[in-house]
């Protein structure tokens, strides 16, 4: 079995200040200001979407979150879901921590 590739939403996004790392920030950037723009999330969601658009971009199997107003939200997925296509992206699928853990009983 394939061990899926996860983004848990903790991240730092100083790379718009690092030669290295500049063009995949703009890229995250970009998509974020998607989010906001098509009302998606309101901006003072901008973390959230900078979440979302970077699991987007690396292609995780999932976005792990326990944010259930702005991230793990049926009607926000679908938003984001509708950026990323349009904007040739994949689905992403985004899950609570309790919908990944396996149990085995």
């Amino acid at each position: 079995m394939k061990i899926p590739r996860l983004y848990f939403d903790t991240s730092v996004f100083g790379g718009v200040y690092d030669i290295e790392f500049i063009e995949i920030t703009k890229e995250v950037n970009q998509l974020t200001e998607k989010y906001i723009q098509e009302k998606v999330v309101g901006e003072t969601s901008m973390d959230e979407c900078r979440h979302v658009a970077c699991a987007t971009i690396n292609k995780v199997d999932y976005l792990v979150s326990w944010n259930f107003k702005h991230i793990v939200n049926v009607f926000r997925i679908r938003g984001y879901n509708a950026i990323n296509i349009k904007n040739g992206y994949i689905p992403l699928d985004i899950r609570s921590p309790k919908d990944i853990i396996i149990n085995e009983n």
